[in-house]
C-alpha cells in the first residue's frame, strides 16, 4: 500500500521535505512507518521519537493501522512563550 506523509516544522527542515510517499505492507501500523521513516531519512530519526501522529487529519495512536491512501502527519512537539 502507498501512503502520503506530511513533515511538520523542523522535520520538514531535517528531512529536507513537507510531503514523502512511502510504500508500506498491508496491515502496517503508524509505528512500523515511523521506523520506515527513520531508514529513509535518518536526519529524523530522533525528533520523530516525540513526534504527535495524525491519520487522515485525526491524531492516531502508534498500533493505529494505516490503509492504501491514508495520509500520516507527524507532528513535533511544540514550546515556547
Amino acid at each position: 500500500m502507498r501512503i502520503t506523509v506530511r513533515f511538520f516544522a523542523i522535520l520538514k527542515d531535517r528531512a529536507g521535505c513537507g510531503e514523502a510517499l512511502l510504500e508500506m505492507s498491508d496491515g502496517a501500523t503508524v509505528s512500523a512507518a515511523i521506523d520506515a521513516l527513520s531508514k529513509v531519512f535518518p536526519a529524523i530519526r530522533e525528533d520523530v521519537k516525540r513526534c504527535a501522529a495524525a491519520i487522515n487529519r485525526e491524531y492516531a495512536k502508534l498500533d493505529q493501522i494505516l490503509n492504501n491512501g491514508d495520509e500520516l502527519a507527524l507532528i513535533p512537539p511544540v514550546s515556547g512563550g
